[in-house]
Parts: C-alpha cells; structure tokens; sequence
C-alpha cells in the first residue's frame, strides 16, 4: 500500500480522500511539480512493488488465520503469516512515508493523503497490537480475531488507496483530454 498514472503507484491507490488537496479545485491530486517528483522517485516504484505483495501475503495469512480458526490446526503457520503480513506493512509504511515525503514534503499526514494516513496508522496499531499480544501469550484464538480485525482495516485503506488512484487517473485524463481540445 506506490504513480496514479501508473499501475504500480500503490501510495496514490486512494479516491475520495475527504480532506482537500492543496491544489485548486479540481487540480487534480498532484500539482505539476507534484506529479514531476512523483514520476521520477524510485520510491513509486517501490510502493507498487511492496502493495501487491503486501496483499498477496495478507491473502495467504487470512487462509492460514481462518483455518486455524475452522480446524484448530496450522497455529505456528498462522503466527508466521502474521508477524511476516506486519514485517511488509511496516515496510510499505516506512518507505510509502518516504514517498510521500519527496513528492509532498511530507512524512506523514499530507492534505491530498491525509485520510488515507490516517486509517494507516490504525492499521499499524492493530498489527502492532498482534505483535505484542504474541509476546505476551495472549490466547490463540484471541490473536487470530484480532489478526483478522487488523486485515479487514487493511482491507478498507487498501480500497482508499485504490479508489484514490482511480481518481487521480481519471482527473489526469480529462485534464490532457481539456488541453488537447
């Protein structure tokens, strides 16, 4: 969860943010030297490595969770698709936080992702929260419920992300349909 014009750009995957872009109304998601710095940070690419990957491990840990869940068996597995699902958020955060910082000059929080961050952090919490109630011998069950909380909240940021790249997509077409005509 990264180039809205791109199908890589996962940071920008995010429509309807309800906080207003610093641009003029509908600018668009990015300024011109927005969208510069956006196309050419290696960071974007990143991004659209890490989203992917990040759901294809949420996708193989929510089968483990639930099995476990369903059957009572596969608990190690389960644990290791979680800690492994929390290792990548962290990733795609820190470096979706690097990101954002070279394209808006922001770490964290900047207007046209600011609701998106917002519903990040807490995703980060609940996967956290996993993490220490692993370390303190919380009850199996307990944890998978809570690892699958933290995957349904994943779930609704990764559709903010989607949608918002859609809209940036759709805002740079029918602004280069607007100048061509």
């Amino acid at each position: 969860m990264t180039n809205p014009t791109h199908a890589t750009d996962a940071r920008t995957a995010s429509l309807g943010s309800r906080y207003p872009s610093p641009q003029a109304p509908g600018a668009g998601l990015y300024t011109p030297e927005e969208r510069l710095r956006r196309d050419s940070t290696a960071w974007t690419l990143v991004q659209g490595i890490l989203a992917p990957v990040q759901f294809l491990v949420m996708a193989v840990s929510v089968a483990l969770v639930i099995r476990y869940l369903r059957t009572g068996d596969g608990l190690f597995a389960a644990n290791v698709s979680v800690v492994v699902k929390t290792v990548v958020l962290y990733t795609i955060m820190v470096t979706g936080a690097i990101w954002e910082k070279v394209v808006f000059g922001k770490y964290l929080f900047a207007p046209a992702f600011f609701w998106e961050d917002v519903v990040s952090m807490g995703v980060i919490a609940l996967h956290t929260a996993y993490l220490a109630g692993l370390a303190l011998d919380w009850p199996p069950r307990s944890l998978m419920t809570l690892a699958l909380v933290a995957y349904g909240t994943y779930a609704v940021n990764a559709i903010q992300f989607v949608l918002k790249l859609r809209a940036a997509r759709l805002q740079e077409a029918a602004s280069r349909h607007r100048t061509t005509v």
